[in-house]
């Protein structure tokens, strides 16, 4: 579903993409680890065409990342933001259906009852739908985030640190729902984590980047034996 080919990107004399090459299977759950500043997030962001790569090339269904109409590429994706991204000005329903009113045109009735049955998916109830984000915990606004992500059914979907600034406990239940939730969309996944145990809960396969370029991938169980 996603292949990079040797993908350079550089700002100014710090090179952060190194010759990346990495693929990810469709329908298949996908971790990047590595530390800080190893070039996770531009990767992502390399993808949705947010950043346009010096060199390479990245393939998204056997397709150049960005070409023909870009509405329709980007529609194909759903995306969890680190720090949950709410609207603070918009209800937790509005939140979630965002994409289908303001991409797809819904109708609000209409989109408001699959924002509900979204919700329903990762945890929450109706009676959350006309709170605001900012009556939520950290833990509720991911879940909200999760329920925005999936809400269009999208073939993609990109997590970036979803378990950040989440205690344990919390985080154990956001893993578990992003690896339900992926698996009852049938959808390819990719996901940016620091956190080990985390990655190999939800991912078929793990690639470390280190420098800017993959130095291992392989199965999830593997890792730990991966020297």
């Amino acid at each position: 579903m996603i292949r990079m080919e040797n993908v350079h990107k550089a700002f100014g004399d710090n090179a952060v993409l190194n010759g990346m090459n990495l693929e990810i299977a469709k329908g298949t759950s996908m971790v990047i680890i590595g530390g800080s500043g190893t070039g996770k997030s531009v990767a992502l962001k390399s993808i949705l065409g947010l950043i346009q790569p010096d060199s390479g090339q990245i393939y998204v269904d056997g397709r150049p990342a960005g070409s023909g109409d870009r509405d329709k590429f980007l529609a194909r994706f759903g995306m969890l933001f680190q720090g949950g991204a709410l609207f603070d000005s918009l209800p937790v329903w509005e939140n979630v259906a965002f994409g289908l009113m303001q991409v797809h045109g819904m109708k609000r009735p209409e989109a408001r009852d699959i924002a509900i049955e979204k919700l329903s998916l990762v945890g929450l109830g109706s009676e959350m739908a006309g709170k605001s984000p900012a009556d939520l915990s950290m833990g509720m606004q991911k879940r909200v985030g999760l329920a925005r992500a999936i809400a269009t059914n999208p073939e993609i979907i990109f997590f970036d640190e979803p378990t950040t600034g989440l205690d344990p406990i919390m985080g154990d239940v956001i893993d578990n729902l992003i690896r339900d939730c992926t698996r009852r969309l049938g959808a390819s996944t990719l996901t940016i984590s620091h956190d080990m145990e985390s990655a190999q809960k939800i991912a078929d396969r793990i690639a470390l980047i280190y420098k800017g370029s993959v130095v291992w991938v392989g199965p999830a169980d593997e890792i730990e034996n991966s020297g």
